[in-house]
């Protein structure tokens, strides 16, 4: 009786941390608190914020994100070559990589007010001749020649349902109706990519990771996980993942 209970709990969190409604209540609390800041401060150095932009300081994501490219409290692993971040939000990994040593570094979003915000953390930091912030709907608004030593999006990994309309630009940060973007991603990544060049994706258990995989494989794509790290969140513990996209095997 008591594995059973134990079965049942573990089951109702699961569902509880994927629950896309629970993400978008966060998403517009979020926006809408009166004690966000216009700058930051994370990693020793301070970031502009933007109204209507996903914000690193409310959510562990991009501290992770960091993380996993060895870019820590302690070290900035250097890192040569280029990098497109998908997603940037802020830019703080595009910058930061610019800073770590890429010497080409675009930063895209579907978010017009994350583009502009991108482009000013790039100016605060003094790498505005290394950082590129583009407007582009996934790989749509890329120059399509372009290959890149690094692909890497820190995803919006809730599943929401199929169709469902988005109330802000913000809640674009948190959700992804019937996962459209992140086929994409795993559909376009690996043609983005430079020879050895790699396509990484920031993933967790709010997101449905059976989905995940199988969509990966309807792509004819495998994912590789690289590293893993457990977050607590509020009562939920949260598994965040980093993925690597490949061809899948013949």
């Amino acid at each position: 009786m008591q594995q059973k209970q134990i079965v049942a709990e573990s089951v109702n969190a699961g569902l509880e941390v994927r629950d896309y409604e629970r993400s978008l209540a966060r998403s517009a609390m979020s926006r809408t608190r009166a004690d966000r800041p216009s700058t930051f401060d994370l990693r020793g150095r301070t970031w502009d914020l933007l109204d209507e932009v996903f914000a690193p300081i409310y959510s562990p994501s991009t501290r992770i994100g960091l993380d996993f490219l060895g870019w820590t409290e302690e070290v900035l692993a250097p890192r040569s070559g280029s990098l497109l971040e998908v997603g940037c939000g802020t830019g703080m990994i595009a910058v930061t990589g610019a800073l770590a040593g890429c010497d080409r570094v675009v930063a895209s979003d579907i978010n017009p007010r994350a583009v502009e915000n991108a482009r000013l953390n790039a100016v605060r930091h003094g790498v505005a001749d290394r950082v590129e912030a583009v407007y582009s709907d996934m790989f749509e608004g890329l120059d399509p020649a372009e290959r890149f030593d690094l692909v890497f999006w820190s995803s919006n990994y809730v599943l929401a349902p199929a169709g469902h309309t988005y109330g802000s630009a913000h809640d674009a940060a948190y959700v992804d109706p019937g996962y459209a973007a992140h086929r994409r991603f795993l559909a376009g990544a690996g043609e983005r990519l430079t020879p050895g060049g790699s396509a990484l994706l920031h993933f967790s258990s709010r997101g449905d990771l059976d989905e995940l995989y199988s969509m990966a494989a309807q792509e004819g794509r495998e994912l590789r996980t690289l590293r893993s790290q457990f977050v607590p969140e509020g009562e939920l513990m949260v598994e965040h993942l980093l993925l690597e996209i490949v061809p899948a095997a013949l």
